[in-house]
């Protein structure tokens, strides 16, 4: 296998300069281990496959499949937590898992399973320790939160911890991931809930695990028992899993191509791709931490403060900034002046912007956290665009002026057909979050292009440098399927 490539220092020099300018700001956030070292979130990493559909289907097709198969360890981390299908398939999956173990002669070792989520209901929120150790779950109450009784997970071996963090009163820990005995991570845009929204994910292995585990035992680690980020195997064992599965792969004749379109129901929202790439990819771990702001205001529009710099931030500010050709959103809310700003910089050199969200999704959220709602920023945003349509005369005269780039925006329509017949699979409206740039830059993670997640939620992102990267077929074949456009510029 080639030896992995560099993360591009025209993004991490800006980034990373980006960050220092800030760092007096960020240094009680939690976690904060990067603040000083940026580096350590540089990484790389072996994307192996890509999946959309509800977060249902996701967590039945990769989520779970994955921690039925675990030997050590299962470190899984949501945002909401609620009874739902997913939750009860959650709880079938534990239960399998134990089975799985009582079968298997001989002894077995012990498997770790960390459970950790944001949001199970107001009270919850509203009666939450503010303590950053949080709240961890004593055995008698997994039940009553949808999880088998300790006993049956005792007797197999299992031991669990459950454990939730919030703080009032906005701040939900957003991120949401699946680590896998120390070696292969999921990184999805689904919670545990009954919602029937467009997700996506993607599965990764390689250097970038060990990142994420850093993060996680940063952030949810409890000190009350085994390392919550510990795995039980020896390196060299970790390393010769991955060897294995990476020549087991598929060849490509492209760098960054992707293979194994799994496609059942083409006019479905479920699909897959397996990915295959020669080198292990230019990776960071993006964290967005939680952090105080000392000038919040629970009127949010008059909240005069910047964004946090933090480095999930700091990579979409700097990425948009730098494009050159094009920019591509997916994300459920766009509620954030600070992108709005960034976009209307990058038309303004010449760079093709293409918004994909949903029409009034969560819109008691959007009011309480960013005063405003997607719909009036969308009208916003075209206002200011059309004004730079208008021509001016440059301030120097033989200057050619840059025409703005062009600007599409649409939004998630279910196609009729399946809406009226209320197929399962069928999402209402799309929660997935992407951020692609001039095809070389790709972000996946929890992060949205909302006020929330740039101001007070803790945020998790990956952003991948994989040039000529056409993974985004994926979503885009599904959603070319379920759009109507909101605007289009003319010379589209």
């Amino acid at each position: 296998m080639a030896a992995p490539a560099e993360f591009p220092a025209e993004f991490v020099k800006p980034w990373k300069e980006l960050l220092a300018s800030h760092r007096s700001d960020q240094v009680n956030d939690f976690p904060n281990h990067h603040v000083t070292n940026p580096d350590s979130l540089i990484t790389t990493s072996v994307p192996r496959s890509l999946y959309v559909g509800t977060g249902y289907s996701i967590y039945t097709r990769a989520l779970l499949p994955a921690i039925a198969a675990a030997k050590h360890s299962v470190h899984f981390v949501t945002c909401y937590w609620a009874a739902s299908p997913t939750l009860d398939a959650v709880r079938e999956t534990l239960l399998q898992l134990a089975s799985s173990r009582a079968q298997h002669q001989g002894a077995v070792s012990p498997l770790r399973v960390t459970i950790g989520f944001s949001s199970r209901g107001l009270l919850q929120k509203l009666f939450h320790t503010s303590s950053r150790d949080g709240h961890i779950y004593p055995p008698a109450q997994w039940v009553r939160l949808g999880l088998p009784d300790e006993p049956t997970l005792r007797r197999r071996g299992i031991d669990m911890t459950v454990k939730s963090l919030f703080f009032t009163p906005l701040s939900v820990m957003h991120p949401k991931y699946v680590i896998v005995d120390g070696t292969r991570a999921f990184v999805p845009s689904c919670n545990v809930s009954w919602e029937r929204w467009f997700e996506g994910c993607v599965e990764i292995e390689g250097d970038v695990v060990s990142t994420l585990l850093a993060f996680h035992e940063r952030v949810w680690g409890t000190g009350a028992g085994p390392s919550t980020s510990t795995d039980c195997r020896p390196p060299e064992t970790r390393g010769d899993t991955i060897h294995a599965q990476e020549e087991d792969s598929q060849t490509l004749d492209s760098a960054t191509s992707s293979t194994g379109m799994i496609r059942g129901d083409e006019a479905s929202a479920t699909q897959s791709i397996k990915l295959s790439l020669p080198a292990p990819v230019p990776t960071i771990l993006l964290p967005s931490p939680h952090h105080r702001n000392p000038r919040f205001s629970f009127f949010p529009f008059l909240s005069q403060s910047n964004p946090p710099m933090t480095p999930l931030n700091a990579a979409l500010l700097t990425l948009f900034a730098d494009a050159r050709r094009e920019i591509t959103i997916l994300t459920p809310n766009l509620t954030s002046w600070a992108v709005l700003d960034a976009l209307l910089a990058a038309l303004a050199r010449g760079v093709d912007v293409q918004i994909r969200t949903s029409r009034g999704m969560m819109l008691i959220e959007q009011l309480v956290t960013a005063g405003t709602t997607t719909a009036r920023c969308i009208n916003k945003l075209i206002k200011k665009y059309r004004q730079l349509q208008t021509p001016k005369r440059p301030p120097d005269l033989e200057a050619q002026p840059v025409a703005p780039g062009k600007l599409e925006i649409l939004y998630y329509k279910p196609p009729a057909s399946r809406k009226e017949n209320d197929d399962e699979d069928e999402p209402v409206v799309s929660h997935i979050k992407v951020t692609m740039v001039d095809g070389d830059y790709l972000v996946l993670g929890s992060g949205n292009m909302d006020r929330a997640s740039w101001w007070t939620s803790q945020e998790l992102g990956v952003l991948f440098h994989v040039p000529g990267f056409d993974g985004h077929k994926l979503w885009d074949g599904v959603l070319d399927r379920r759009t109507e456009v909101v605007f289009r510029s003319r010379h589209h």
